[in-house]
């Protein structure tokens, strides 16, 4: 069933959260998945594309998007030392897949655990990391064990997890989950990044990831060019990803999935959020 339209707070790339919530509003989209490590590290954390996300103290933001008209539907949590300059670096570091971070990536899971609950949040969404596709893989076996070890955090504080989509192929990361065999663990699929990593056809996989799927990422992107390189992501409907059959997966599905759209490019996030949604409740009637 096809839920909220919602947008990622990182996508607007707001310094506080009275400033998201006023740019949540130029989108005319209420509803947000909002990343937690700001609340948590206090305002002292850059984003993804270098801009600082200051001014994030968890009252204050939770106060200006109430004011706001703005509804937290779902959280996301970063791992720390994850490196995006290419392919090859962040099949070494993303996720948890870093011995020499994996310490601290349990200790924020479990503070952000916390903020999920002071937020009443149902689902929080992560990267696990590359996850080999062999099951005898000594790593596959630790970073089963550290996907447990974060989604016991969160259960804790009574949410769910979802794993980012993309890192691997659809049939890898089924063998995961049902090895896993958790009824808190699910994904959220990003048609996008099967494109942007190379990992498989968005349409096919989906339907293969389709018992797991708890929110999905409206983002597109196109097939990269030159392999061992990223693909380009671009504004929702300009890709390669053909929403309306995405959409009609959603509607399919048995409890209702929150479309949150996710821009992580380009200049005129405000106007391309924007097209997304528009797309969205075009395609949805």
């Amino acid at each position: 069933m096809i839920g909220r339209v919602a947008v990622c707070s990182w996508s607007l790339r707001a310094e506080s959260g009275s400033r998201l919530a006023s740019l949540a509003r130029e989108c005319a989209v209420s509803n947000i998945q909002l990343a937690l490590d700001p609340l948590r590290a206090g305002g002292e954390i850059h984003g993804p594309d270098g801009v600082q996300a200051a001014n994030w103290d968890a009252e204050k933001t939770v106060a200006a998007l109430k004011t706001g008209g703005c509804t937290v539907v779902s959280g996301m949590m970063a791992c720390a030392g994850e490196d995006y300059t290419s392919l090859q670096t962040i099949e070494h570091t993303g996720g948890v897949r870093l011995d020499s971070t994996w310490a601290d990536n349990l200790l924020a899971a479990k503070a952000n655990a916390e903020f999920a609950k002071r937020l009443g949040l149902g689902l929080v969404t992560f990267h696990a990391g590359y996850l080999p596709s062999k099951p005898n893989d000594p790593e596959r076996r630790i970073l089963i064990a550290r996907i447990n070890a974060i989604v016991d955090a969160f259960a804790a504080a009574g949410c769910e997890v979802a794993l980012e989509t993309g890192q691997e192929t659809a049939e890898t990361l089924i063998g995961v989950l049902e090895e896993i065999n958790r009824t808190d663990l699910g994904v959220n699929f990003d048609p996008a990044n099967m494109i942007l990593y190379g990992k498989g056809e968005p349409i096919a996989a989906m339907r293969a990831l389709s018992p797991w799927i708890r929110q999905v990422h409206i983002k597109d992107a196109m097939p990269t060019k030159t392999p061992g390189t990223w693909g380009e992501e671009v504004r929702a409907g300009t890709g390669t990803v053909d929403w309306a059959a995405f959409l009609e997966i959603v509607r399919g599905l048995p409890r209702s999935i929150d479309l949150v759209i996710e821009r992580e490019g380009g200049d005129q996030r405000v106007a391309d959020i924007t097209a997304a949604r528009e797309m969205v409740e075009r395609l949805r009637r």
